[in-house]
């Protein structure tokens, strides 16, 4: 039975992959595996991969610690020579998805918004009981990513944009996208869609609920 790697860039002291003369590998340092680099190298000339990743490269230095997260998209779109930009959103975010469309569009993009409840489809389609829902014994219409994903395909888009999916539905979105995603906001309802400030607070105010003891 093949083993199954554990890798903990996480906890790494050194970053040696950052250095131009690496000194000093964990012994489960990913950058170690020679033969793996080899193959994933080679996906980089596939199709329009190096491109993809130069001009990633490109909008981070340009616009480092200077542009927000909406210029760069706006900037990586263009370098892209993207056209039909996707919005994938909550309904929850139905002001926020009106303004992001109009700033699209004002640079030159044609935006395709479709929001998580298309098709109104009731949560009973999935199974879900009367107790497992938001507000028991109400109707209430299922978030639809799979929809989104399918719409924002027969829309022929060249890249899609979240706007604050739930966890999960997110997963479905990009999975059945066919155009590449990328991430606006995410969904945190508690934080105002700000999830990092989870982590920042991991030691004081989150630490009781983010560090149970176990049973």
């Amino acid at each position: 039975m093949e083993a199954i790697n554990i890798y903990t860039c996480a906890y790494c002291q050194d970053e040696s992959c950052k250095k131009e003369k690496p000194d000093n590998y964990p012994t489960n340092c990913p950058t170690l595996e020679k033969e793996e680099f080899e193959k994933i190298k080679k996906i980089y000339d596939e199709d329009d991969n190096k491109k993809f990743a130069k001009i990633s490269a490109i909008v981070e230095s340009s616009g480092y610690c200077k542009n927000t997260r909406l210029e760069e998209i706006i900037d990586f779109a263009k370098r892209s020579g993207y056209k039909k930009l996707g919005i994938a959103f909550c309904i929850g975010l139905k002001k926020e998805a009106k303004i992001l469309s109009s700033v699209l569009k004002h640079n030159g993009f044609e935006p395709n918004s479709v929001v998580c409840k298309n098709g109104n489809i009731p949560k009973e389609f999935i199974d879900i009981e009367e107790e497992e829902k938001i507000c028991p014994n109400e109707y209430e219409t299922m978030c639809n990513p799979i929809g989104q994903a399918m719409f924002m395909n027969k829309a022929k888009t060249d890249l899609n944009i979240i706007l604050g999916l739930c966890i999960g539905h997110d997963s479905l979105f990009i999975k059945y996208s066919e155009a590449p995603v990328t991430v606006f906001a995410t969904k945190d309802r508690v934080l105002g869609h700000n999830a990092m400030v989870a982590l920042y607070q991991a030691d004081s105010y989150y630490k009781e609920k983010l560090y149970k003891e176990k049973d």
